[in-house]
């Protein structure tokens, strides 16, 4: 049975790839305090202890605005330990799977962002996402860098879980409108990750080196997170909970945040739909799907 290394348990992809990786072997869950993506080296010699015969890395620095004043650690942990779980899974000649962000674009462009397109992060929690890419890239082997926008599950945390929150709390809630991407389940890229692993067959380091590589994947469909918020509203399940009398749009410029976001950071997911003939849902549909066990 292969051993599957996984980290970042506890986190919103980590939790739902724990259950989407199961059918493909023994899962070898890790988090802090086991592990600590601060420090590459002592990842390095877990790694050679585990001996795993595939390693998945949900892991990341993701606090946006505190990587302005803690760049150092954004870096060790966001570029730095990706580096060191390449070497190490080219060393033992496994698959390493990564995921990137669309944070490394600065939503400029005008149009769905493909794989080709030149990087250029607005924030540093970019900056050391995009190190990450190019240090696991650079490395070679049989990568696979997963890069995504907006991960949501029903865990508390994250944008869905704060909006039925407020919608709890308040009676008008102002949301921008001016940021557009897609939104994305964790769960189906969990199950996503899975099915492509699924599909390597029983030589997966050589299957996935011929295909290794950077892939966009996010859920089908772009909206603004005003627009996303009005559909998390229409499908809770418990709506009548809600205070909310009013949800409003508002401008980024009315909520001023230390790091700058892109405003419009749409990824293309066509490659990976071509060459492993996979593509997540539209992000209403994994919502609502997400939303019927809140």
């Amino acid at each position: 049975m292969r051993k599957i290394l996984l980290f970042a348990r506890g986190g919103q992809l980590g939790w739902e790839l724990q259950r989407a990786l199961a059918p493909l072997g023994e899962v070898l869950a890790l988090d802090y305090p086991q592990v600590d993506f601060s420090k590459p080296e002592e990842l390095r010699l877990l790694v050679r202890a585990a001996r795993p015969d595939l390693i998945i890395n949900p892991a990341a620095y993701t606090a946006v605005d505190r990587a302005e004043t803690e760049s150092e650690l954004a870096y060790r942990v966001n570029a730095h330990s990706p580096a060191v779980l390449a070497e190490e899974a080219l060393r033992l000649r496994v698959p390493l799977v990564h995921y990137s962000t669309d944070y490394v674009f600065d939503g400029a462009k005008g149009s769905p962002y493909l794989e080709s397109d030149e990087p250029a992060p607005l924030n540093v929690y970019g900056h050391s996402k995009l190190a990450g890419d190019r240090a696991v890239i650079s490395t070679g082997g049989a990568h696979i860098i997963l890069r995504t926008s907006w991960v949501y599950s029903m865990r508390q945390g994250g944008f869905v879980t704060k909006v039925l929150q407020w919608s709890r709390q308040q009676e008008v809630l102002r949301v921008v409108a001016d940021q557009i991407s897609g939104p994305t389940s964790a769960r189906m890229l969990a199950e996503l990750t899975a099915l492509l692993l699924a599909g390597a067959g029983t030589d997966p380091f050589a299957w996935l080196s011929e295909r290794a590589g950077v892939y966009h994947c996010a859920g089908d469909g772009a909206c603004s997170r005003y627009a996303w918020a009005q559909e998390i509203l229409q499908l809770d399940p418990r709506r009548e909970e809600q205070k909310v009398r009013e949800l409003l749009p508002a401008s980024s410029e009315e909520f001023p945040t230390p790091a700058a976001r892109p405003l419009v950071s749409v990824l293309d997911c066509g490659k990976l739909e071509r060459v492993f003939g996979l593509r997540l849902p539209p992000w209403q549909t994994a919502l609502k799907l997400a939303m019927e066990n809140f």
